[in-house]
């Protein structure tokens, strides 16, 4: 029956031509439309875990707790132990040691009086040491401004409009008026090696980002961080392997009864990013659907001009004493051949014009010239396992239902009509 209906379908092109390029056309779209969507959203969610939350994140559990007011004094201690172990545990992913801290950044004059000051919001990475891939990974190069990178520990980079508030060039000196791990007070100089644009406000008016020995040494954190953050060795963040990391981890190191105990959180459970993957998931469902009920609109209409030039067919099959249900599902068995093979070449077409983004891209950095580290420049497509069968969904569905919805007239046909309809 199956071989009947694909040769019929070959032969007469007229009904089978095109539903078939509507369903290969839809199909390519939402393949794409996916893609690109789950590009631009991984890609946004990888920047934000290289800037704050990582892949996975360690943090004793009352930081944890609190992590939200960054409490330097419940931070992570004997990191180089913890960090040797976690090398042994999972050799495949790279931890990197942060610091979050604010306080009060002083700008002195020739005389060594206070010129300007504004409040500082500040970060701490390992800028400085060899092979170190934090330059890179928090996107600072292209945002570098004015001057150099840090060389030395007590070299910081601020941003811009910041620089200029403070009356500061790269070269100048500034003073760090904050607190310490253990409540005191800190007065520590650093030179400016250069400024950067971050592109969010918030930072653009009183960002800075330090080596993060300059900043132990300023807070009295030897041998201690705030945050350790972990990267899995793949391009996009994957919740299964970060999840069974989690899992180990916790297992191993954390006890819910000592405050000062470790502990691992992947990033899907940071509050902000939870309710952003909910919306990649409502993003891919929203697609689903509208491309099921436009392709199901425009071949219900297809299926009703073909029905209506096939009725000489159909009525010398019910004048032979073909039944009404055997010709209404052999429609639907030609729907189901159709949507396949329109789903199939509209796969290929949406996963060849995904791989061209995925690999070029599209370059909007002229239409975001300001959001030089928060935002990638360029949105790439990300061709992922769904995208391979997820375009077969509106492809059947949509035809089965447009030829179901279309073929119910079949059973309003009379046989007395039927001599009539012969005639002409």
């Amino acid at each position: 029956m199956i071989r009947f209906l694909f040769k019929g379908l070959l032969r007469d092109r007229n009904r089978s031509l095109l539903p078939i390029l509507v369903v290969t056309a839809g199909v390519s779209l939402t393949v794409l439309a996916y893609c690109y969507i789950n590009g631009i959203l991984g890609d946004t969610v990888e920047f934000s875990a290289k800037y704050s939350s990582g892949h996975v994140k360690i943090m004793t559990r009352a930081y944890a707790d609190n992590k939200d007011q960054v409490p330097n004094d419940l931070a992570l201690t004997k990191v180089s132990d913890l960090l040797a172990d976690l090398k042994k545990d999972y050799p495949n992913m790279d931890f990197v040691q942060r610091i979050n801290f604010s306080g009060l950044l002083d700008s002195p004059d020739e005389h060594g009086e206070t010129k300007k000051q504004g409040i500082v919001v500040g970060m701490a990475a390992d800028l400085i040491s060899e092979n170190t891939k934090e330059i890179e990974r928090l996107n600072l190069e292209g945002a570098l401004k004015k001057g150099r990178y840090p060389e030395k520990s007590n070299e910081v980079l601020i941003s811009n409009d910041f620089a200029g508030k403070l009356e500061v060039e790269p070269g100048d000196l500034v003073t760090l008026i904050t607190s310490t791990m253990y409540g005191g007070m800190s007065i520590q100089n650093f030179v400016v090696a250069g400024t950067i644009e971050f592109g969010i406000q918030i930072m653009d008016r009183s960002g800075m980002i330090a080596d993060i020995t300059g900043i132990q040494n300023a807070l009295d954190m030897y041998d201690a961080c705030g945050e350790l953050l972990g990267f899995l060795d793949r391009p996009n963040y994957d919740d299964i392997a970060a999840f069974n990391a989690e899992n180990t981890f916790n297992d191993k190191y954390s006890d819910p009864n000592d405050e000062f105990s470790p502990v691992m959180t992947r990033l899907r459970n940071d509050s902000i990013m939870s309710g952003y993957f909910d919306m990649i998931d409502g993003f891919i469902g929203i697609i689903i659907t509208v491309f099921v009920l436009a392709m199901s609109i425009v071949l219900w209409n297809t299926g009703l001009i073909g029905g209506l030039r096939r009725y000489g067919e159909i009525g010398i099959r019910l004048a032979i004493g073909e039944g009404k249900g055997h010709i209404y599902r052999s429609m639907i068995g030609e729907a189901i051949l159709i949507g396949i093979v329109g789903s199939t070449l509209g796969t290929l077409i949406g996963l060849g014009f995904s791989y061209w983004l995925q690999e070029v891209g599209l370059n909007i950095g002229d239409m975001m010239k300001s959001s030089k580290i928060m935002m990638p420049s360029v949105f790439r497509a990300s061709i992922t396992t769904p995208a391979y069968y997820l375009g077969f969904i509106p492809g059947l569905f949509s035809v089965v239902l447009g030829t179901m919805l279309s073929g119910i007239g079949i059973y309003k046909r009379k046989t007395a009509s039927l001599f009539k309809e012969l005639e002409t």
